[in-house]
């Protein structure tokens, strides 16, 4: 077990205020592998302090500088990516393989998205006799999710410094280990003291201090749609901007005609993915009743064979409300195809991949986000049946439709209240903005969009 010491605050690792420390465990075998120091408001105080002082240096740096910082940045995770991917297995539970190509390979993607993008946004345009300026909010409190731990800071981090704003980050306490090691990258990156920090610690105190404070002009926070709403509440009482990316309860559409086998094959890979663990996840299968008992058995059979692909939970509070919500789901009457509340290993929170067969719009399972490795399949009998069912939830994060044309698929996304859709199995665009419709959040994230969430306007008539 390492025991790590400081916060990273203008530049430099300095001591927590205070003594309490936060245990970091491995969620595949229950041990403690780290401990990281619990901050205080004091910490955060400095960490804002420091962040509010580095601003208008920083704002002032010409944007191609920033750009050569984000740039180094990125060739600094590349070096570090091993390290990066065995930390995160270590700590949130990822399978090797996923933690190389997603949770470390993917922030390198969008920090070097980031980078090109420094160079090339307008942050001067022209209309009519006027002069529109893009200019930095100012200091920006982001608050990190634990499910992907590096992409979430690297989507916050990399469009704020990008458009000139400093930034503190406040990591989920489940998985701090590899927002350190994103500080010594930027550290190494040689960008400024004060332009970035961290504080280690707990929701209900560092969090709530970062989103609290006067001298934080943004809060942007990823993670349950009920903190969502008191973070907002927080912010709007103080006028501050806010970006939200909140929970999802996405439908994967098969319409007839469609090639059901990789629907089917794809929709289970994309919940079982990350344990689950993904906002995003298409964790609704809407199928029409004359496909319906096929695709559940082939649901099934793609989901054993997951077994023990995946990884675990990343805690034992989150195994026990998967399971809970699986027993929820026999109860009210769905129908397990696979799977089920047995764990299928002795030590380590895991749950088997759950296929649910027999579920009904109304169910809790069908309705709430569950974020473990279960799949609902439900039936529907026309297409505005199905467009019904998809838009059922307070929900609108993400979505797939499958057809045979893919005119028709288009067609029926349109009229999908969500913010993503994935089109015949989609890939995945660093370049595209990601966020969510009604309870699934405010503002955008990735390219262009996700610049434009840290920037403010300024005009000049003439």
């Amino acid at each position: 077990m390492k025991a790590h010491d400081g916060m990273y605050i203008d530049g430099a690792w300095r001591p927590a205020a205070g003594p309490g420390v936060i245990e970091v465990v491995n969620p595949a075998d229950e041990q403690v592998i780290a401990t990281v120091p619990a901050g205080t408001v004091e910490d955060v105080d400095a960490a804002v302090r420091a962040a509010r002082a580095a601003l208008p240096g920083w704002a002032a740096t010409p944007p191609a500088e920033r750009a050569a910082r984000l740039a180094a940045l990125r060739d600094v995770l590349v070096a570090r990516q091993d390290e990066i991917a065995e930390t995160v297995t270590a700590e949130l539970g990822s399978p090797p393989k996923l933690s190389q190509t997603v949770h470390a390979g993917v922030p390198i993607a969008v920090t070097g998205s980031y980078a090109e993008l420094a160079a090339t946004y307008a942050f001067e345009e022209r209309t009519g006799n006027s002069t529109v300026l893009h200019e930095p909010v100012g200091v920006v409190g982001a608050i990190t999710p634990w499910n992907y731990p590096l992409h979430q800071i690297v989507a916050k981090t990399a469009p704020a410094l990008a458009a000139g704003c400093t930034v503190v980050v406040k990591p989920a306490e489940d998985t701090p280990l590899v927002a350190r090691l994103f500080a010594e990258a930027v550290h190494e990156a040689g960008i400024p003291a004060g332009v970035f920090n961290l504080v280690t610690g707990l929701g209900p105190v560092a969090g709530q201090a970062l989103a609290e404070h006067p001298g934080v002009d943004l809060v942007s926070f990823t993670g349950s749609t009920a903190v969502g709403r008191r973070i907002g509440a927080i912010a709007s009482g103080m006028v501050k901007k806010v970006a939200l990316e909140l929970g999802g309860k996405s439908a994967n559409v098969i319409l007839p005609g469609a090639d059901l086998a990789r629907a089917v094959n794809v929709g289970v890979a994309n919940v079982m993915s990350n344990s689950g663990q993904t906002c995003s996840a298409w964790t609704r299968m809407l199928v029409h009743h004359d496909q319906y008992d096929e695709a559940v058995e082939l649901a099934a059979a793609a989901a054993a064979k997951y077994g023990d692909r995946i990884g675990p939970l990343v805690s034992a509070t989150q195994r026990d409300r998967v399971r809970g919500y699986i027993a929820r789901g026999v109860a009210e009457g769905a129908r397990l195809a696979a799977g089920g509340p047995d764990s299928p290993h002795e030590r380590g929170y895991y749950v088997s991949p759950t296929v649910f067969a027999d579920v009904t719009p109304g169910m809790t399972i069908a309705q709430e986000e569950i974020f473990g490795p279960v799949l609902s399949v439900l039936r529907y009998t026309d297409e505005e049946d199905a467009l019904r069912i998809a838009n059922g939830t307070v929900y609108g994060l993400a979505g797939a439709v499958w057809a045979a044309d893919e005119t028709e698929a288009v067609a029926f996304a349109r009229r999908m209240e969500t913010g993503q859709v994935d089109i015949n199995g989609g890939r995945f665009n660093p370049l595209a903005p990601f966020g969510g419709y009604k309870q699934s959040g405010v503002g955008r994230e990735l390219g262009a969009h996700g610049l434009a969430e840290y920037l403010q306007t300024k005009s000049f008539q003439f």
